[in-house]
């Protein structure tokens, strides 16, 4: 039987990428979305046309009670789960922390803090129904550790919090056999610039990145499948900076 995981925020972007090469490698993959099923729905279908097995859920992470219907589908169509990618997430609009609307605030934080944790409580308790070990592997941003000034500091500062959750949390569950880590991209060619109201962002900001690209979406998913896989069975609490030199 293939290892089942689940994605949230898979259908699009990072978690999209995530989700084919994870497929790709053996692993039955549950597309988590919120609002794009039919971007969902055409990623299952390619994964399976290409020999994979995927299936869509709808959810929103930041909602508990959808979090754990979302756990509960997951299993009921591929059974226990192995793995859990939390990589759904918002960023709001850039510009300076004072102008930053306080809803949205409050949003990134009840998705990608609040979002995250809800989906690690849910992921432990299938984790302890199963008996087996199980492997968390978060979504961070370099972000956290540059703080985004005059960009999206309250975005740096909810995956800077996720960072630490990471750390905490992995050192709290290594005795059963959970390893927990996280991955931290730099800017990423996705559609979060345009979301961002920056659809120009990735030439604005190229320059300042050593490498002096933006990260495609398939280059954030390698160090996340491969956290997953037995290669990566000693690492936890660990966070894998993937930003280009930043």
């Amino acid at each position: 039987m293939k290892k089942a995981i689940l994605v949230t925020g898979g259908g699009r972007g990072i978690g999209a990428a995530i989700c084919r090469l994870a497929a790709a490698q053996g692993y039955a993959v549950a597309i988590n979305y919120v609002h794009d099923e039919g971007s969902a729905q055409k990623l299952a279908a390619s994964i399976s046309a290409d020999g994979g097995t995927a299936c869509t859920v709808r959810g929103d992470v930041a909602v508990e009670a959808d979090v754990e219907r979302l756990f509960e589908t997951t299993e009921s169509m591929l059974g226990p789960l192995y793995g859990v990618v939390n990589n759904a997430g918002i960023t709001g609009r850039i510009g300076a922390f004072i102008d930053a609307d306080p809803a949205s605030i409050e949003q990134i934080f009840q998705t990608n803090v609040f979002g995250a944790m809800h989906c690690c409580r849910a992921a432990l308790r299938c984790f302890q129904r199963s008996g087996t070990a199980g492997v968390i592997v978060n979504i961070s941003s370099i972000a956290a550790a540059t703080g985004s000034p005059n960009e999206y500091v309250h975005y740096a500062a909810s995956k800077a919090a996720v960072e630490t959750f990471t750390l905490g949390l992995a050192r709290e569950v290594a005795s059963r056999n959970i390893r927990v880590c996280a991955v931290a991209p730099g800017s990423t060619l996705t559609e979060i610039h345009a979301t961002a109201g920056e659809p120009g962002r990735p030439a604005r900001v190229a320059p300042k990145i050593p490498m002096g690209r933006l990260a495609t979406p398939e280059e954030i998913a390698e160090p996340v499948v491969w956290l997953l896989s037995d290669a990566a069975s000693y690492m936890t609490g660990s966070i894998v900076r993937c930003a280009g030199g930043l």
